[in-house]
């Protein structure tokens, strides 16, 4: 079983004629994704290697093939509008990979959809997989993700990958991994897909991964201390980050003691979460735990 999306997920991609938006529909389908259309205004009536359709706007190809995910690889400065086109035209499950989307953008599109029934993943993010169900929405390296019972949910994309590479080697399997994003608005939070790995039968533990900036860690420790019973490992980076500086993410910036690591840290420890020392003992952690 997985979260989000599964085996009769039908995937869009929007901008699948751009370089980016071409690769990694491709390897997406490659994966075992249902890819049945795409979306490029202008370019309505193409298809995608002889065999997706593409259609000028998202209606169009949600009224032709039912698909009901998207995966945005749209320039920044259109990505919201592409969000919002998604949103209007029913999709239930949108990750957008676009990184450096303007913050009053993603301002005004999680306004848009606060109580629209619809879990949009990033921006900024590398999107969802479930190997289990052989699908892949989104840039991560399929090939290193095994099919199992640990649910993974991170604001860093590299750091997503490395996590999933140190459990496959030691042979722990992942159920559903998703990139929330790093940017300091977002959809989805570390809250809501830990309430959906709590209620999935077939995630037995988490491994989570913060940063510095934000309150996001706090707020998952709340909810763990309050509503999570399942054995949860947490990492934050940026531990050694000078306060006022950015690191890497647009939300990865110490504004306040809340966005420091320690504090994050002690907030998660408290939560009765197993606190990962460092980016090359999660595998570690998380098998120490679960044993």
């Amino acid at each position: 079983m997985s979260i989000l999306v599964d085996k009769s997920t039908k995937l869009l991609v929007q901008g699948i004629t751009g370089k980016e938006g071409s690769y990694h529909a491709q390897r997406s389908a490659e994966y075992g994704a249902n890819l049945v259309a795409g979306v490029t205004p202008g370019k309505g009536g193409q298809s995608f290697n002889d065999t997706v359709p593409v259609y000028d706007t998202v209606q169009q190809a949600v009224d032709e093939t039912s698909a009901n995910a998207s995966l945005i690889f749209v320039p920044p400065a259109f990505a919201a509008d592409a969000i919002v086109e998604s949103v209007d035209a029913g999709i239930d499950v949108i990750a957008c990979i676009t990184e450096g989307i303007p913050v009053q953008d993603t301002i005004k599109v999680v306004r848009y959809i606060r109580d629209k029934d619809v879990t949009l993943i990033g921006p900024n993010c590398p999107g969802i997989i479930s190997p289990g169900e052989n699908f892949k929405m989104g840039i991560m390296p399929g090939h290193i993700h095994l099919a199992g019972r640990t649910g993974v949910v991170s604001r860093s994309g590299t750091l997503t990958y490395e996590a999933v590479g140190q459990l496959t080697d030691l042979n722990i399997g992942q159920s559903t991994c998703v990139g929330i994003g790093g940017d300091p608005v977002s959809g989805v939070t570390f809250v809501d897909m830990l309430e959906k790995f709590q209620n999935d039968p077939e995630t037995d533990n988490v491994v989570m991964i913060g940063e510095i900036g934000g309150t996001k860690e706090q707020e998952a420790a709340e909810y763990i201390k309050s509503d999570f019973t399942k054995p949860i490992a947490a990492l934050i980076v940026g531990q050694s980050a000078p306060p006022g500086k950015r690191m890497g993410h647009a939300g990865a910036i110490i504004t306040g003691s809340a966005g420091k690591a320690e504090e994050k840290m002690k907030a998660l420890s408290n939560a009765g979460v197993s606190v990962i020392p460092g980016p090359g003992a999660i595998g570690k952690t998380l098998q120490e735990l679960i044993s």
